[in-house]
């Protein structure tokens, strides 16, 4: 009777230890704190679409990249303030526009640039004239992922 309790905990243990180590491996690598070093842009090589990190805060746009090339673009909009927010591309592919954003909220737009200059900005009462803007330009043709398979160029 001991030894079939035992065993019981045992895989009751187990079981628990797996559950949250898949539940850890989900939570790790977020970059919540603004940090300024430079990563290569995140291609999904299934879609080809390449992420974008749009810091919001009171009252300024970060990208999380400054350099673009035509193609499909998926940016990532959290808004870091305390104050809602909302952002909108603009430019030779259209306006192409998130729904208003909470504190702590995120949302994702998606938008296939063309060449040319876009402006980026939050529309929300009168944002963009309190310096909640930026431009970017966009030329040549969509950017390729130039990290080497295995970080040491080979």
């Amino acid at each position: 009777m001991t030894r079939t309790l035992t065993r019981k905990r045992v895989v009751l243990g187990l079981a628990a230890g797996a559950l949250a180590g898949g539940v850890l491996a989900g939570c790790g690598g977020g970059n919540g704190g603004g940090s300024t070093t430079s990563t290569p842009p995140a291609k999904s090589a299934a879609t080809g679409v390449t992420r974008v990190n749009a810091n919001l805060t009171d009252f300024h746009i970060a990208l999380s990249q400054k350099t673009f090339k035509a193609g499909a673009y998926s940016f990532v909009a959290r808004n870091n303030g305390q104050h809602d927010h909302a952002l909108e591309i603009e430019g030779p592919a259209g306006e192409h526009r998130t729904q208003t954003l909470a504190p702590g909220a995120s949302a994702t737009l998606k938008v296939t640039l063309k060449s040319g200059t876009y402006e980026i900005y939050c529309p929300v009462d009168g944002h963009k004239d309190l310096g909640m803007k930026t431009e970017i330009s966009v030329g040549g043709t969509a950017p390729t992922n130039t990290t080497p398979p295995n970080g040491n160029g080979y």
